[in-house]
């Protein structure tokens, strides 16, 4: 009958990966399974040199999952820095123990592409403010509390339970993705294995051996395979959102129009959408360390996209700022070696994903500001527009009426 060994690790712990060498060599496993999908394992393996393709970035739109997984990427190394570990060391001695040895290695985990996926798609737009905020504070070493005892969290399945409840709290959704769905695939990856191998050892992070031990418990309690590997079709918010402000816009401009304030008003109210949406997007852009011709780039498109919801204006500005500052082959390593966000926002790959997203951020802001903000700017009643405008719209569409 086949066994399956779990070692539960921490993946900034020296402890761990002792654990790992020792596992290794009491259980003699005919497999290891490794917490690692291929992106990750090539990536620890330092085999990973090809030039990033930031064409397919780009027209992936995922700006923020990509920020996300990089941000989440660098706070775990900060921590495997402060106890002098590389985050994954463990999942590395695994791996070199299992080529010396030569047993064959499993990448037992789900891609981290569709991982990231359902976990940004899971939280609610309150949840994702949240993250950002902690991340943020992460990275810019804000917020610091107590020291954490990496070892001790790997060992205590108390703190463990307590860490993933009260994640489960911050983000339902969040959790769902990034935790349980995971020990769903991970069970899946290690019994498959179990059926054409003897003995199998499981390297996986201590958060997911409970999850794990209890599906393998109960089988039946296995979602199917393919439920856990879709990517999300979130309800399209944004392009329904998008195509409300378009109606909003367009119905401002008839009133305005047909309000009998004057041409001039009209002309001031179309060019001060251009301008809101442009220096805020252009702005952002900036702020985010984009290129001046990036910002300029974000100006001089962002009113025609903020009427357009299948386009983005950072998406434009991304594309002038990987022109003038082309990203190499070599950016997604720089990224994860950064010491900080500093150093992180001089990788071109960085700030190309950088400036789509905040020059979108910008360029949505822009659009909120302008409704709230354009009957003060011009120094009109917006009742007498709004009245004014749909009594001679009425009286308008009447008089062409056949009927």
């Amino acid at each position: 009958m086949s066994e399956i060994k779990l070692v539960g690790t921490a993946h900034v712990s020296q402890k761990s990966i002792d654990e790992v060498k020792a596992a290794i060599e009491e259980f003699e496993p005919d497999v290891i399974a490794v917490e690692l999908d291929r992106p990750r394992f090539e990536a620890i393996k330092n085999k990973d040199t090809r030039a990033p393709d930031v064409n397919e970035i780009l027209s992936g739109g995922n700006f923020s999952e990509l920020l996300v997984q990089w941000l989440l990427a660098y706070v775990q190394k900060k921590i495997g820095m402060d106890v002098g570990v590389e985050p994954g060391a463990e999942m590395l001695a695994a791996i070199e123990e299992a080529e010396e040895r030569g047993i064959p290695i499993a990448l037992a985990d789900r891609d981290i592409r569709i991982t990231l996926s359902r976990f940004v798609n899971g939280m609610t737009l309150f949840e994702k403010v949240k993250l950002l905020v902690a991340l943020a504070g992460a990275v810019t070493g804000r917020g610091e509390g107590e020291e954490i005892d990496i070892d001790e969290l790997s060992q205590n399945r108390d703190l463990i339970e307590a860490a993933i409840e009260e994640f489960g709290r911050f983000s339902p959704g969040g959790a769902k993705a990034l935790i349980a769905e995971r020990d769903a695939y991970l069970t899946h990856s290690l019994l498959n294995l179990s059926r054409s191998n003897e003995k199998v050892l499981g390297i996986v992070g201590a958060g997911h051996v409970k999850g794990i031990r209890k599906h393998m418990e109960n089988p039946s309690s296995l979602p199917g395979m393919a439920s856990l590997v879709q990517k999300p079709k979130p309800f399209p918010w944004a392009k329904i959102l998008g195509v409300g402000f378009i109606a909003l816009f367009a119905f401002l401009i008839t009133l305005i129009a047909f309000s009998g304030v004057g041409w001039g008003v009209l002309l001031e109210a179309v060019l001060y959408w251009v301008i809101i949406n442009g220096v805020l997007a252009a702005g952002f852009t900036l702020a985010a360390g984009g290129h001046p011709l990036s910002a300029l780039t974000a100006f001089a498109v962002s009113w025609m996209t903020s009427l357009n919801p299948m386009l983005a204006a950072g998406w434009f500005a991304a594309i002038t700022e990987a022109k003038v500052r082309r990203p190499g082959a070599a950016d997604f390593r720089k990224i994860m070696e950064a010491e900080n966000f500093t150093e992180m926002r001089k990788v071109p790959l960085f700030r190309v994903v950088l400036v789509a997203a905040m020059a979108n951020v910008g360029s949505t802001i822009g659009t909120f500001a302008y409704f709230i903000f354009i009957f003060p700017i011009l120094g009109i009643d917006p009742k007498v527009v709004l009245l004014d405008g749909l009594s001679n719209l009425s009286a308008f569409i009447g008089s062409i009426l056949p009927f």
